[in-house]
């Protein structure tokens, strides 16, 4: 399933992201550092 929509709750230092498929299904939720999300968003594929 391809990810159609990403939450993003930006704290101090921490980043939690929240990924949800076509039908609301949660497919990735994860706690990022600054550095890690930023590599990881940019490697998502584009829609």
């Amino acid at each position: 399933m391809q990810i159609a929509s990403i939450g993003i709750d930006l704290g101090k230092t921490t980043f939690h992201l929240v990924a949800l498929g076509e039908r609301n299904k949660v497919l990735v939720r994860k706690k990022f550092s600054r550095a890690t999300l930023l590599t990881y968003t940019a490697n998502l594929p584009a829609s």
